[in-house]
């Protein structure tokens, strides 16, 4: 079935490329064909005596990405087929709750799985329109989340116009996402609710006010949930030859909506207190510095949760399928350092400390190696009850990448990425985990 499901789509895309070459050839000459191929072992060893996840999987994204007919108002199509094959997962090491692959009837991981999405667009000047359910949003209120198996993506409407000089403005409506472990579409939701919206507004944009400063600005709805605002500030200064230092700087004020707060509409504050229960309410900020020294990046900061209640942010309903599993919705980005490889760092009055450091291998003649480590302590946590025990945790990550710089295997990627998570108080469970990752895309044209 997945078989048929690849060959219709590589149909699809023979025939409106075919449609494309009759109707207008500008539509072809600025038109993009790749597959991306992602082969994927996850390891996750539970300290505290639950079950461990060790998985390995194979996914192929093939990407049409069409150019825009002539005149003042272009028009394309970008067409997505996803398909996904799990190699192994050993016996019992495959939790139906994951979002690395889906689950079957009876809980064991599906051997193959596919989807086929488009987006339709329309450029008119310097701004360019989306519709359609391949969006991948990249903007601090709400981030597709690439960091499994397959991409999350979102249906709805996009507009990004770059009309005056030196602004670039987003926005859109955003009304279901597809999880990267899922090939259905569930609505929006948020952590610890049961029912869900489709309705997710946001707008905002870029400013770069100077050569070295940019200033942001960022509001999202998403009705019955939350209203959220969202402040920043990134500052390069270059100090020298190979030298400069950037300055981060993040805000975010998160208020309640709508029916949000009652039955069904309840936010669990990330299992952290909450000032007026099942109610968002939040302030967070956020402050990075970077200073970068040839081939060396050391990169300190800190984040502050207010104590009425914990950081939100836009989820997937939490939904079974018609077979009762689970729908491989897990999985959110936010706009934060703290969004780890493991812990996210976002109850109620956690103070987060957090710093990195990379190097990069260019220097030392092995240009595409880079290395990193990273360290995050969040330290004054409410507990759900709002009493002040000694609350608190960490996080340890390493991370190896190399990408092939020339020949024939060009571009050819490896990831190495391991954490260690230890929590005193919280509900995240104490783990030890391991990803290695292969990553190759190959251009038709």
């Amino acid at each position: 079935m997945n078989r048929t499901k690849l060959l219709i789509g590589g149909a699809l895309l023979s025939t409106l490329l075919n449609i494309a070459l009759v109707a207008n050839a500008a539509f072809i000459e600025d038109s993009k064909l790749s597959i991306a191929m992602r082969n994927f072992y996850y390891d996750t060893d539970n300290r505290e005596g639950g079950a461990d996840q060790r998985e390995w999987a194979q996914s192929f994204k093939l990407d049409y990405i069409s150019g825009f007919t002539d005149g003042k108002l272009g028009f394309g199509v970008d067409v997505q087929n996803l398909v996904g094959v799990h190699l192994d997962g050993g016996k019992g090491h495959h939790p139906d709750s994951n979002s690395f692959t889906p689950s079957d009837s009876d809980g064991s991981a599906t051997s193959e799985w596919s989807s086929i999405g488009a987006t339709a667009k329309a450029r008119f000047s310097k701004t360019e329109f989306r519709y359609g359910n391949t969006l991948m949003p990249n903007v601090p209120v709400v981030i597709a989340n690439d960091g499994r198996l397959q991409p999350q993506t979102y249906e709805g409407g996009m507009f990004t116009s770059k009309e005056i000089d030196d602004i670039t403005i987003t926005g859109g409506q955003l009304g279901h996402a597809k999880g990267r472990a899922s090939t259905n579409s569930t609505g929006l939701s948020v952590a610890g609710a049961t029912e869900e919206s489709n309705q997710f507004r946001f707008a905002g944009g870029d400013w770069k006010a100077s050569k070295n400063l940019t200033l942001q600005y960022y509001y999202a709805n998403l009705e019955d949930f939350y209203t959220q605002h969202f402040l920043g500030l990134v500052h390069v200064q270059p100090i020298g030859d190979n030298q400069s230092f950037k300055t981060d700087l993040r805000y975010f004020k998160s208020i309640s909506d709508g029916a949000n707060g009652e039955a069904g509409y309840r936010f669990n504050n990330n299992g952290g207190y909450a000032k007026n229960v099942g109610e968002v309410d939040n302030t967070t900020m956020i402050a990075m510095f970077t200073y970068t020294l040839h081939s060396h990046a050391l990169m300190l900061g800190q984040q502050r949760v207010s104590d009425d209640g914990g950081l939100v942010w836009l989820s997937q309903s939490n939904v079974v399928n018609g077979n009762g599993r689970n729908e491989g919705a897990g999985g959110i980005s936010f706009y934060s350092f703290t969004d780890a490889m493991i812990g996210q760092f976002s109850r109620a009055g956690e103070n987060t400390t957090f710093g990195q450091y990379t190097y990069d291998f260019s220097n030392l003649g092995i240009p595409g190696l880079k290395v990193s480590m990273a360290y995050l302590r969040g330290e004054d946590i409410k507990s759900v009850n709002g009493s002040a025990p000694d609350v608190h945790e960490w996080e340890s990550d390493l991370r190896l990448d190399y990408v092939i710089p020339n020949g024939l295997l060009k571009g050819f990627g490896t990831t190495v990425r391991h954490g260690t998570y230890r929590g005193g108080g919280t509900s995240v469970a104490d783990q030890d985990q391991t990803r290695l990752i292969f990553n190759y895309t190959y251009s038709f044209f």
